[in-house]
């Protein structure tokens, strides 16, 4: 069935029963505890899913599935669900808001097309809702504002709106205003139909009232609906006619210039309520619905030649070529491995075949299956637009593109961070040996930042991730999903090597042994970069001396030879290599022998350049009251930490920090016990930087005793 936007013409399937303008996916993304989990448990007993409401405290939250999450009380993992509201299919995940789990929120924002950042009504801007809103930047996913806890002792609504603008450096326009605000928040004025609502009680299922603007609040809501007027006259052409016309402006003018500037990322509305106290939760689904875009409104599907690296566009539609996103690989008790993925463009169904761009092997859905937190409905077909998870899939990590065969594409990948923290990790019996290697290559599986190495010199396993919570996590797993028994180590710091000044090597492989021989030339220079700069090679060879077949194999000598530095095994980082020269043979050269030139000339390279350790710098923000500034502060110190900035309100000072990872173990027990337990602290990767040449001189003289 074709279909027309204003500016498009699509193709929908005669099985869809939401249509594609009316599909909203979505994420809920916010600092740690700011409240995500419990506004999804709300949307998902409003939407009809949930007959009885999970509560994070009780470690009853449909979302937070995992045992660890509920022990806890975090998200740990994205879980995704889909729900209706008012003829709208909105698929939901929920994210992640510690630092060690960054990469969930990183590949659930890369397949989302809106976002609810939640702020705390009393906390306003924490760190990680800046990362988060990083994050979704660097994906443009347009972001409605909801500020929580309104009935928090301390909830202010416009102070937290102004702490959004100042940080964030965003256009917020508060869209409603509270009505009363700590014990005694009630509801909320919607300054686009400018009327009240109220919810009389706390209970689940409490009516909301609507009702005209309360006289005291008339002049405050005519106000914030003119400051409505004048951000939009500044983005939309046809407000800006209406307001220097003087002609009135219509609920509906607003509510579609609203939705343009949120999908032209120019504007973010801004909305409050308490999701815990049931209020102010069906205002914002009713928000995603009206200003949140579709997938028609992200129209234009980016994507390369798998063969030629050439751009090639698609857009939605039930009828195009199959397009789909792998974002996440999840082990499933019951029916194994389980790849979840979104569809760009054309349908999925059950017992199809698609190509892997990645690998370029083909294989088939088995079960198709629309998933609901760690439930599931199985689907013969899935749409345009949606998400969805498959079984059957073989060989697929996070980030492959699943295609038709017949027009592939290779969509946008997914970045991650590099881990910091390893631990050394080794089976407890002989039995236990083949099955933790098999629950450990299942979890790296899952999880892009958790990464697994065995140690050249003690032949250790090594597990890598994002910090002490993550590693912790994942002991616990291997534990209770996989039953391994396993001894750990202390955590380790992932360092990194560079270079100390600019070199250079002329060196050739050479080996005979009767018949054909090996031969491979390389001449390079390599210079040191600025920190976080990572490793870049360019050619500059002319002539053919070395031919252009050659060269990537150089180039994959120069980078496995850059896994491992000299001085103490640590990839080696932050430095430029020009390959500018060489010679082949025309008989004894072969790709092997030019793979082998170009490490064994990087390696000579490094030695005359000399070698110094990195460590990684955690950006580490600590929110204390006043009276422990002074503690806190000769704490960080003591721990090689750099003070950046620091800002007191009410009583309560903010410092942020650069500071040593390899310094913070066991710090936010070290702070609870510093403050009484009254300061909180967060951090997350900043960069790897330089260190005293004494504690350079500790990590080799350990690293020597190891050996």
């Amino acid at each position: 069935m074709s279909k027309m936007t204003e500016k498009h013409k699509y193709t929908e399937a005669d099985g869809r029963t939401v249509p594609l303008d009316h599909v909203r996916n979505i994420g809920v993304m916010a600092h740690i505890d700011a409240g995500k989990t419990t506004l999804t448990e709300r949307f998902l007993f409003y939407t009809g899913v949930n007959y009885k409401v999970g509560e994070v405290h009780e470690g009853t939250a449909t979302m937070d599935w995992m045992e660890q999450e509920q022990e806890r009380g975090i998200t740990i993992t994205s879980a995704a669900t889909t729900c209706l509201w008012k003829n709208h299919r909105i698929n939901i995940i929920d994210t992640p808001g510690h630092v060690d789990f960054t990469a969930e929120v990183e590949r659930s924002l890369r397949v989302l097309d809106g976002a609810v950042g939640v702020f705390c009504a009393v906390s306003g801007v924490q760190s990680q809702s800046e990362t988060v809103w990083r994050q979704a930047k660097k994906y443009s996913v347009p972001v409605v504002a909801f500020v929580n806890k309104m009935d928090r002792v301390g909830a202010n609504f416009l102070k937290t709106v102004q702490d959004i603008r100042d940080k964030l450096s965003v256009t917020v326009v508060p869209i409603q205003l509270p009505i009363g605000a700590e014990e005694h928040f009630k509801g909320v004025i919607d300054l686009i139909s400018q009327k009240a609502l109220i919810w009389n009680n706390e209970e689940m299922t409490s009516e909301v009232e609507v009702t005209d603007i309360p006289s005291e609040f008339v002049d405050s809501a005519n106000q914030a609906r003119d400051y409505i007027v004048e951000c939009l006259a500044e983005t939309d052409e046809e407000i800006m006619e209406l307001f220097l016309e003087d002609q009135p402006i219509t609920d509906e003018n607003l509510r579609i210039a609203i939705r343009k500037g949120v999908i032209a990322n120019e504007i973010v509305p801004a909305a409050c309520g308490t999701a815990f106290k049931n209020k102010g939760v069906q205002p914002i689904l009713d928000i995603i619905n009206d200003y949140l875009p579709s997938p028609l409104d992200v129209w234009e599907i980016q994507g390369s030649d798998p063969k030629t690296d050439e751009p090639i566009k698609r857009h939605v539609g039930d009828e195009q070529p199959f397009a789909g996103l792998v974002f996440k690989i999840m082990t499933d008790p019951y029916v194994g491995k389980l790849a979840f993925f979104r569809i760009y463009s054309g349908t999925a169904n059950q017992g199809m075949s698609v190509l892997n761009t990645r690998t370029n092997e083909k294989s088939r859905f088995g079960r198709l299956l629309q998933m609901h937190a760690n439930s599931r409905e199985e689907r013969d077909e899935i749409f345009s637009g949606d998400i969805a998870a498959a079984v059957g899939l073989k060989n697929v990590t996070t980030g492959d593109t699943i295609t038709d065969p017949k027009n592939p594409i290779v969509l946008e990948n997914i970045t991650f961070p590099e881990p910091v923290v390893s631990i050394a990790v080794e089976p407890k019996t002989q039995q236990d040996r083949d099955k933790l290697f098999e629950a450990i290559s299942s979890l790296a599986e899952e999880d892009p930042t958790f990464q697994v190495k065995t140690d050249s010199d003690t032949g250790q396993t090594i597990i890598s991730g994002m910090g002490e919570l993550h590693l912790e996590i994942i002991k616990d797993r291997l534990h209770r999903e996989f039953k391994v028994q396993a001894n750990t180590g202390e955590p380790q710091v992932a360092f990194r090597e560079t270079i100390k000044r600019a070199s250079d090597a002329d060196t050739k492989f050479v080996k005979q042994s009767g018949g054909r021989g090996q031969y491979g030339h390389v001449v390079l220079d390599m210079t040191p970069c600025k920190e976080g700069h990572g490793l870049t090679i360019e050619n500059k060879v002319t002539g053919g001396n070395i031919p252009k077949e050659y060269i990537k194999h150089v180039e994959a000598g120069i980078k496995d030879a850059a896994t491992t530095g000299s001085l103490g095994g640590y990839p080696v980082v932050d430095l430029h290599i020009n390959i500018l020269d060489g010679s082949y043979h025309a008989v004894d050269s072969s790709e092997l022998a030019f793979k082998m030139a170009g490490s064994m000339a990087f390696k000579d390279a490094t030695k005359k350049a000399g070698m110094k350790f990195l460590e990684p710098i955690m950006a580490l923000e600590i929110v204390t009251p006043e009276e422990y500034m002074g503690d806190v502060i000769g704490d960080v110190s003591s721990r090689r930490g750099q003070i950046l900035e620091m800002e007191t309100q009410d009583n309560v000072t903010t410092v942020k920090t650069n500071t040593p990872l390899s310094e913070m173990f066991g710090y936010t027990t070290a702070l609870r016990s510093i403050t009484k337990g009254r300061a909180t602290s967060s951090m997350e990767p900043s960069h790897f930087g330089g260190m005293p040449k004494s504690i350079e001189k500790e990590i080799l003289e350990n690293k020597n005793k190891d050996k």
